[in-house]
């Protein structure tokens, strides 16, 4: 690792903080563990930090609230779940505040390595390509600065919002497959992932939804096609 990226980690269960912790700093990140939500965001308010792990269960400030803080400040910084929680509405609500990614209790230190990872070479992916803007119908969407205006306002898309609409634009009235999109931005077509995607795609149709001529369509057992008008 050329430098050292930092972590914000969030967890109250002492020993697996530690754990976690250490763990992370071995690897060559510089974590800063912290035991609950509030004590979190002051030092997401006083510092710059590459990535955030958070426990769902934290006292004074959950994991969940604290995202949506943290995302009300940094629509971009990429946020990781842990949750001992199973349920599906759970984990759909965590993508649905936006989350890039989540793991549930009991896991392996070398899992959300490998998650952490993966993540961050998106990012920097996204963040060394060439400047790419696509006209949709009246909005214009600048993909590097992940951002959709049109002629008197403009809308500041979350990271997942961006990859997406990116996908979409490259596909333009063309089928998206589901599998692909997936798997070029979840990594995996598992369940939870797919769920997250058709909270994604929800979002986007907010977004695009003052231009009638713009339409994100199911193709049932395929995938989604954005109709837009040939520019």
């Amino acid at each position: 690792m050329d430098e050292k990226l930092r972590i914000l980690l969030c967890e109250d269960d002492e020993n697996l903080g530690m754990l976690l912790r250490e763990y992370l700093q071995a690897k060559g990140y510089l974590a800063e563990l912290y035991p609950d939500g509030e004590a979190g965001f002051k030092a997401f308010q006083k510092n710059k930090y590459d990535l955030c792990v958070l426990d769902v269960m934290m006292p004074k400030k959950d994991g969940f609230e604290l995202a949506r803080d943290i995302r009300a400040s940094n629509a971009e910084i990429p946020i990781i779940f842990l949750t001992a929680k199973t349920m599906k509405d759970d984990i759909l609500e965590g993508f649905k505040i936006g989350a890039d990614d989540y793991l549930t209790k009991p896991f392996s230190m070398e899992e959300l390595t490998f998650r952490i990872e993966a993540i961050l070479r998106r990012v920097r992916g996204k963040k060394n390509k060439e400047s790419s803007v696509y006209k949709i119908g009246k909005f214009t969407f600048d993909t590097q600065k992940q951002i959709l205006s049109w002629a008197d306002g403009m809308s500041k898309l979350t990271t997942k919002e961006s990859e997406l609409l990116s996908l979409l634009c490259s596909h333009a009235n063309e089928i998206l497959q589901r599998d692909f999109a997936l798997k070029t931005i979840w990594i995996d077509d598992n369940y939870f992932n797919a769920r997250s995607m058709d909270v994604y795609i929800t979002k986007l149709r907010k977004h695009l939804k003052d231009d009638p001529t713009i339409e994100i369509i199911n193709i049932h057992g395929k995938g989604y096609k954005l109709i837009a008008p040939e520019n």
